[in-house]
């Protein structure tokens, strides 16, 4: 669909408006792959990289060096290296080696910025295009150095540039859709839930940024090929500037936005270069201004940026919609497996921010089949705790053992394909995408391919009874069903242990009751191990059959329900109060309390 619209629109134009008007389709076309090509990686990663340009430069002149005849190339590049001299190949061998030269680059430059996040990878994006531009003014014998490059054949027609631009609008939608770019765009979204996924920030950035950096040399041997002379300023700050102000006016985060934006800022750019060569209209005259295409790419930019910060489509993708759910019958509820005796093991984790000791030897079991309640007044450490056990947070000692396995100094995406599920506090959701898309990144950590992990998705969407919210983005849902899509993306893991930090925070008595009951079904339906912390002890006391109690970063108590509701540590660590004061939550049947002491407590 969007690459026929493409078609025609810059088919109308090149034929409508003559020579002028071929020139000016073909130039969006280029423009528009250059676009797409910066779109795959920093719409995925929501980094933005300034550094497409250099691929472009690598591209143009790679391209042009190959395909430039023997007998200029003796005039122009006399002292080009014996291993490129005296080659004239033809525009296919040229496509094939620009396409190697952006892998190569690619996989050397992807190393450092897929490391990085945010401000700091798109830094080290400038950086690249910096030292790009430095290498081409430096390789005079290659390059001519700061010299127009020229002899370049101008292979680049209106047509040669439709076939690559429909080629790059399908190759994006694509990588957008499949299993890569959906995990990329988990990142985007969140990256320590998508590591909690188990997503490896760093494969999928370096794979995103690999298929860019081939296609960024793609389209600047297109543009090479149109210009048919060119220099490496033809390839900084100006071209990169450009680019970004077309993929941020139309939207950075779609398929869809790169292309309104660049066909949009290439009519503006045509009509501001007329303006700046004056305007006479007979009863007005406006003189000539230097400058003016820079100044309205400038105020376009401002007031994308202040209107519409994601752009003019915003999150709108042209394309055919995955049908909803509604029409899925409930699943079957799963043969519970035998019972296992194996378990999570924490044994004396320990972890010190400057003069806090946040956990102190903290030691204790989470056991498959049954659940576990970790309570403790705030500030005990709690989360804390769950993070050493996911791998956010690295230990000073200790060891976190998942059936028999040790998982201390394993990054956090490699212990969530171990079995390890887990919520948030603040809840984590990949907002700006669908709440299928949410739960099939998770199930892509265990599932073959996307098809089968959307399977898994739908099911547990069903399950947890939000099929029908399937096409709504995930920061649209209300407070409890955001809690349930947490959880149901946990579970799309198929994970061993559950951590659930504080799943009733924020819920209504009526909420509360059908949290409750959706995880008794999952402790039945499941064999896997959960790990609740909750400050509730009407919903603990129900829930649980173990409780682990910790204040300052130690454990005071560990025990059944019945155990703890009297334990004078536990009583004294949340009130202060006498030992022989008993905590007890209030009866489901009633809603009262048995003393003043489990008021406080709730």
């Amino acid at each position: 669909m969007l690459a026929a619209i493409v078609a025609v629109a810059a088919l109308v134009t090149g034929f409508a408006f003559g020579a002028n008007g071929e020139r000016i389709a073909t130039l969006f076309l280029i423009y528009l792959c250059a676009v797409l090509s910066i779109s795959v990686f920093t719409g995925g990663s929501g980094i933005t990289s300034f550094g497409h340009a250099a691929f472009m430069g690598i591209g143009a002149y790679v391209s042009g060096i190959l395909t430039m005849p023997k007998a200029l190339q003796v005039s122009a590049l006399p002292q080009l290296p014996a291993f490129l001299a005296g080659h004239e190949t033809g525009i296919v061998i040229a496509v094939l080696a620009v396409a190697a030269a952006g892998l190569i680059a690619g996989l050397i430059t992807g190393v450092p910025v897929a490391r990085l996040g945010g401000s700091s990878a798109s830094i080290a994006t400038l950086a690249l295009l910096i030292i790009v531009h430095v290498i081409l003014n430096g390789a005079r014998e290659i390059t001519r150095g700061s010299q127009t490059f020229y002899g370049v054949p101008r292979l680049t027609t209106l047509l040669t540039a439709l076939i690559f631009a429909m080629a790059f609008i399908l190759i994006a939608r694509l990588f957008r859709d499949t299993g890569p770019g959906l995990r990329l765009r988990a990142t985007r979204e969140n990256d320590v839930a998508a590591q909690a996924c188990g997503v490896s920030l760093f494969q999928v950035r370096y794979a995103g940024w690999i298929l860019s950096a081939v296609l960024g040399a793609l389209a600047g041997a297109l543009y090479g090929h149109f210009l048919g002379a060119f220099s490496p300023k033809d390839f900084y700050f100006d071209l990169t500037f450009l680019l970004i102000a077309m993929l941020i006016v139309g939207g950075m985060l779609t398929v869809t936005g790169a292309i309104v934006g660049t066909a949009l800022i290439t009519a503006v750019i045509q009509i501001l270069r007329l303006a700046e060569g004056g305007i006479d209209l007979g009863f007005v005259h406006i003189p000539v201004i230097f400058g003016l295409t820079q100044l309205g790419l400038g105020m376009a930019l401002l007031l994308t940026i202040w209107r519409r910060p994601l752009g003019i489509v915003g999150l709108q993708e042209l394309g055919p919609k995955l049908k909803a759910l509604v029409a899925l019958a409930p699943a079957e509820t799963p043969a519970k497996p035998a019972s296992s005796d194996k378990s999570l093991t924490v044994t004396t984790l320990s972890k010190r921010f400057g003069g806090l000791q946040a956990c102190d030897d903290l030691s204790f079991t989470i056991a498959r089949g049954k659940v576990t309640g970790l309570i403790g007044p705030n500030g005990a450490g709690k989360t804390t705790l769950v993070n050493l056990i996911c791998g956010q947070l690295k230990p000073d000692r200790g060891t976190v053992m998942i059936d028999g396995e040790n998982m201390v100094g394993r990054a956090p995406h490699l212990i969530a394909k171990a079995g390890l599920g887990r919520t948030f506090q603040a809840i984590k959701l990949f907002d700006r995408m669908t709440v299928l898309e949410n739960v099939t990144v998770a199930a892509l950590t265990i599932e073959s391919n996307l098809s089968a992990a959307r399977n898994a998705a739908e099911t547990l969407l069903v399950r947890l009874d939000l099929g029908k919210e399937a096409q709504r983005l995930a920061g649209t849902l209300a407070y409890g069903e955001r809690r349930r899509l947490e959880i149901a993306r946990a579970l799309a893991l198929k994970p061993r242990y559950l951590l659930l930090d504080e799943p009733a925070a924020g819920m209504n008595p009526v909420e509360t009751e059908a949290l409750k009951s959706m995880l008794d079904r999952i402790r039945h339906d499941f064999d896997l191990g959960l790990l609740v912390i909750e400050h509730d002890m009407h919903l603990i006391m129900r829930l649980c059959d173990h409780i682990v109690v910790i204040n300052k970063g130690q454990k005071i108590a560990e025990g059944a329900p019945a155990a703890i509701r009297r334990d004078p540590k536990v009583i004294e660590a949340y009130i202060g109060a006498a030992p022989e004061t008993e905590i007890i939550a209030p009866t489901p049947s009633t809603g009262g309390v048995k003393n003043e002491t489990a008021i406080g407590i709730a």
